[in-house]
């Protein structure tokens, strides 16, 4: 089937009025019948007709989708819950790669207690159908289950060798290999009758259900009462458990009420990758917490990742409590509300916390996240074998004549249009080398296009004259000519002396990246002519749709969304922002900084104090005379000379 043009429509498109107006499933399939996209709808015709449009106007991993599909078709359903389960259902069976799955192949971990054995045992296990069997958890780790079931056993003694191992000592009457070495404490080690255990056992299993902290005050109680009574063995074992009460408190720290269960998930996501943090709260402690990160064929918004992250995270391992909180709710909320309903056989509520102690966990999860995909990226990118691939990907698809060993982007910062700053970020076989990266001021500019042609223009122009010398030694580039408009390049305070510097900004790249589309591309390709410096590959990244554009070229480099070469050319960009973006920050606080400085009575101590106390600039200059008297060390009168110095440049003109 040849490929529709960007003005065209797929040729299997269906008739308008052959698509029904109820909700339903559609799937995409390809030539061989592979099943490529799951989707729901609460109006199919409605739905699909997005699909449909003339492909230039589809985003380009959904042109992508369109396009690699030969026919498209839909079941339909009584409500939007019998989709939403048809959907669950489909992903499962069919795995298209379209669709974001975040679920991985793990199983949750468990504490398990036996209780319809004749001597319940306490073990850790991933199978959730043991029968009569008690469950807590999920447990994020194996090893933190088995830190927690440690401490529990000093607190509770109950058995925990294997049945074999039981049924053995009890015929035999000798103990158990484990109540040998001290570690079960069942009617198997000779130590309990089955009736006490039993009883152990009970404690056990009602400490775990309600938790209450009034255990310490008890065995503290009791520690004091045998030790009056000179009954020293019995004290020093109520101390050891108090010991290992204190110690389960202390790794599960209470953070909402004693009666709270929720699932917490925090989202952060880019257009290549997503990652999740659930946290699992069971009577008000975080019990669980799990991770895990996807590459995304589609680029879609917040709200349909938690569609799919909520889809996914539950099922036969997990069971959603009473309330799940989300950084968004997906456009279908009530459904999805229903179906998690069914699953947990009670009322599911889906809420997004705004305020309190809910979320503040949201967003201590969402930070987690955020940690989660860094991480992600960074040892993706780090990985010897991924990086050889990704600048072998990158040689190909910009069609060099070698890999891009040494790569530089570079970034435009600006606020409103004031505090223009660049940056340069270099990257020396896939890795970044933080030593040579530069940071430009750029005092006066049109837009982002004569800024990036202004930082082009500086820093070809070490190269022109490091062409231009016979030793390159690096003084001949220490009288290179400056930037247009008194731009002026400045390198991090940890740099090498000057002669070495300069050597280390004339190195050649193999390739420039700017961060932006056509017009940007454009003004460094002009900077690039201009400097009669050839032999250096160009592009630049489109942040909306991490398009690779080059020089004069109609339609931009698309990359597979999950191939290392975008990833690369992703972090090089990210690096570059991050980069332009603390310089801005530095620069501006300087500038502050000097300002007050300035101002007599004030010194670095108050300066500090200032900044501090408001957090940020901006709050500063809108606070009045009486909120800044309010700062330890400053006045009123002090506070009035300071306000006027600040809005000094805002007094109206004398005409």
């Amino acid at each position: 089937m040849s490929r529709p043009s960007d003005d065209q429509s797929v040729p299997y498109r269906p008739k308008a009025g052959e698509i029904p107006t109820e909700p339903g499933v559609y799937r995409f399939r390809d030539a061989e019948r592979r099943v490529l996209y799951v989707g729901k709808a609460k109006n199919l015709r409605a739905r699909l007709s997005n699909y449909f449009a003339p492909l230039r106007s589809l985003h380009e991993r959904t042109r992508r989708m369109v396009t690699s599909a030969a026919s498209v078709e839909w079941t339909v359903v009584g409500s939007e819950v019998e989709a939403l389960q048809l959907e669950i259902t489909w992903i499962n069976e069919f795995h298209p790669p379209f669709n974001v799955r975040f679920k991985d192949d793990k199983s949750y971990p468990y504490l398990a207690v036996t209780m319809a054995d004749e001597a319940p045992r306490a073990f850790v296990t991933r199978n959730r159908k043991l029968r009569g069997a008690r469950y807590f958890g999920p447990y994020p780790k194996v090893w933190a289950i088995n830190e927690t079931l440690e401490i529990l056993l000093k607190l509770f003694p109950i058995r925990t060798c294997k049945d074999s191992d039981y049924r053995r000592a009890m015929a035999s009457g000798k103990p158990c290999f484990a109540g040998q070495i001290g570690r079960c404490f069942g009617p198997c080690s000779g130590r309990v009758t089955i009736a006490e255990h039993r009883e152990n056992v009970e404690r056990f299993v009602a400490f775990m259900q309600n938790q209450d902290r009034r255990i310490l005050g008890e065995l503290e109680q009791r520690m004091r009462a045998a030790a009056g009574a000179q009954e020293y063995e019995a004290a020093a074992r109520y101390r050891d458990r108090l010991v290992a009460a204190t110690a389960f408190f202390e790794k599960s720290a209470m953070v909402l009420g004693d009666t709270v269960d929720l699932d917490v998930f925090g989202i952060d996501h880019d257009e290549l990758s997503a990652a999740v943090q659930l946290f699992i709260v069971r009577g008000g402690r975080v019990r669980g917490i799990h991770s895990w990160t996807v590459d995304k064929e589609l680029d879609v918004p917040l709200g349909e990742l938690v569609d799919s992250v909520v889809q996914n995270a539950y099922g036969d391992e997990l069971g959603p409590p009473g309330e799940v909180v989300v950084p968004e709710l997906p456009d279908d909320a009530s459904a999805l509300e229903a179906w998690l309903g069914e699953q947990a056989g009670r009322k599911v509520r889906l809420r997004v916390a705004q305020r309190g102690d809910k979320a503040s966990l949201l967003q201590t999860a969402t930070q987690n996240a955020k940690q989660t995909l860094m991480l992600y990226k960074t040892r993706r990118s780090a990985d010897f074998t991924t990086r050889s691939r990704a600048l072998e990907d990158i040689q190909e698809a910009l069609g060099m004549a070698d890999a891009p060993l040494r790569i530089e982007c570079y970034d435009v910062s600006h606020l409103s249009g004031t505090n223009i700053v660049a940056s340069m970020v270099v990257f020396e076989d896939g890795l970044p080398r933080k030593d040579e990266y530069r940071r430009f001021t750029i005092p006066s500019s049109t837009d982002d296009t004569d800024s990036i042609h202004q930082v082009l223009t500086r820093r070809l122009a070490y190269l022109a004259s490091a062409g231009a010398g016979a030793d390159n030694t690096g003084s001949e580039q220490a009288d290179a000519p400056g930037a247009p408009g008194g731009s002026e390049a400045t390198e991090p305070a940890d740099a090498p002396e000057v002669s070495e510097r300069r050597k280390k900004f004339a190195y050649r790249p193999n390739l420039l990246v700017v961060d932006g589309g056509q017009p940007q591309v454009a003004a460094a390709a002009r900077a690039l002519r201009e400097s009669g410096v050839e032999g250096i590959y160009l592009c630049g990244i489109a942040k909306r749709l991490e398009e690779i554009w080059t020089p004069e070229a109609d339609f931009p480099v698309i990359l597979p969304r999950n191939s290392d070469a975008l990833f690369l050319f992703q972090r090089v960009r990210d690096e570059a922002h991050r980069f332009a973006i603390t310089h801005q920050r530095q620069r501006r606080k300087r500038d502050i900084g000097s300002v007050l400085s300035e101002i007599p009575g004030l010194g670095p101590s108050r300066v500090k104090e200032l900044l501090r106390h408001f957090g940020s600039v901006a709050r500063l200059r809108a606070a009045d005379e009486t909120a800044i008297a309010e700062v330890k060390g400053v006045g009123p009168t002090l506070a009035a000379t300071v306000h006027a110095r600040l809005h000094a440049d805002e007094a109206p003109v004398p005409r």
